[in-house]
């Protein structure tokens, strides 16, 4: 018998206004609410809702053999708390039916295991918090930012008592070795490695609505037919991919959801597969060997690794003075400046800095609110100085900066204060 595992990342990120030169120092507030909520309102409309309308349906129909799994970020659940609570609603049905598995990830969606560990891990805690918090639910298996994975990642991420996790099967770290078995960390062999199966997955997620795709239009009678041709002895075929991919990037039109709600079926007549989710292949399958992964990997683009947010020296820049502030952020305690911390390190705002302009343009393009990849550089760069003046104000370091700091509080006890006599005299002036 054969496994299947289903899972889907869930996240939107908290876009930026146009924030100018002139902004920094005057105006600290970063987000363009309206792009925000109509994006939102659209995904819901065409992805969450009715693709988990019909996921809770064919859950209750197949009495707990289809099974499914999520990845949540916290920024997404931020966003459906502000303007859709009925999706978070949605989901928590979906959890509350015992057969939906949820993973616990960075809480920012964000590349901070890259630069720093004790930072990754308190972004990993705020996440299992804000599950257990929101959909009374602790996670057993991890997955990170755009599944990205090395050694000393996985390493990370079994310190923190996670038993597994999810990555790419990178043909470049595979070989001749196949995605369709469980690995384990080359480092700590107590973490097991579930790998994507790429292009099964990319068949529903990319390909599926391609009419000059050779294999379209592609039934689930054709896809459990490739299911069943995978080896009898490879024990897990592992489908991950974007939430998205229901209504959003394959559109209802193309009969994505028709293909969704018969692939159940169609997978458990066959007798020769299942449905599991990853904490269910974790506990039932033992490793068959290690996979080295020394530099990391993701799912991103044909390359599989960073390049789609570190590739460029803007990026790199962006990067790098990003995590210069994390020494003032670890003596922060403003809330205020902390939700902006957070959401200032999701990595959507270096993906959008991306120069891939080839192979991969027109899916950066898609995901791009920018025009140019220049246009996204300046706009995150000067958010992050306003940023740091406002972090130096409340944690100043040297004289010059506590002198600044003091200026700043004087300035703005004497606007309040102008605000207040503004009020007071409109009042006096109306009587």
């Amino acid at each position: 018998m054969r496994n299947v595992c289903l899972y889907f990342q869930v996240h939107q990120p908290f876009r930026f206004r146009r924030y100018r030169f002139f902004d920094i120092g005057q105006d600290h507030y970063y987000y363009d609410d309206y792009t925000n909520e109509s994006v939102l309102e659209k995904v819901k409309t065409k992805c969450y809702l009715p693709t988990n309308e019909l996921l809770l349906k064919l859950i209750k129909k197949h009495k707990g053999q289809f099974k499914v799994c999520f990845s949540i970020s916290g920024v997404a659940i931020d966003q459906f708390r502000l303007y859709a609570p009925e999706v978070l609603d949605s989901f928590k049905a979906l959890v509350d039916t015992g057969h939906v598995e949820l993973l616990a990830e960075t809480y920012s969606h964000s590349l901070v295991a890259l630069k720093d560990k004790d930072e990754f891990k308190k972004q990993v805690k705020l996440h299992v918090d804000t599950l257990e918090e929101t959909f009374n639910y602790t996670p057993k298996v991890f997955r990170n930012t755009e599944l990205i994975y090395s050694d000393a990642i996985g390493q990370m991420v079994n310190e923190m008592g996670f038993s597994g996790m999810i990555t790419e099967g990178a043909k470049h770290i595979l070989g001749w070795k196949s995605p369709n078995f469980m690995y384990c960390n080359a480092i700590n062999p107590k973490l097991k490695v579930l790998l994507k199966n790429f292009i099964l997955s990319d068949d529903i997620a990319f390909r599926f609505g391609n009419k000059g795709w050779c294999e379209w239009p592609l039934t689930t009678k054709k896809y459990v037919d490739w299911l069943l041709r995978v080896d009898e002895k490879e024990e897990v075929v592992n489908l991950f991919m974007d939430y998205e991919t229901f209504g959003e990037h394959q559109w209802k039109e193309t009969g994505i959801f028709e293909f969704l709600e018969g692939l159940p079926k169609e997978i458990l007549k066959s007798k020769e597969l299942e449905f599991a989710t990853p904490s269910e292949l974790v506990n039932e399958l033992q490793p068959v060997s290690a996979i080295h992964v020394p530099n990391p990997i993701s799912w991103a683009d044909e390359e599989r690794d960073l390049t789609a947010w570190l590739g460029n020296e803007m990026q790199q820049e962006a990067f790098d003075k990003l995590y210069s502030l994390l020494p003032k952020v670890n003596q922060c305690s403003d809330k205020k400046l902390l939700t902006d911390w957070r959401y200032l390190q999701t990595s959507d705002h270096f993906y959008y800095m991306s120069t891939k302009f080839f192979s991969d343009g027109e899916v950066h393009a898609y995901f791009n609110p920018y025009e140019t990849p220049y246009e996204a550089f300046i706009n995150y760069m000067n958010v992050l100085s306003d940023f740091s003046l406002r972090l130096n104000a409340e944690v100043p370091e040297s004289g010059s900066e506590q002198d600044i700091a003091n200026l700043t509080k004087i300035i703005k006890k004497k606007d309040e204060k102008i605000q207040k006599l503004e009020k007071r005299l409109k009042k006096t002036v109306k009587k």
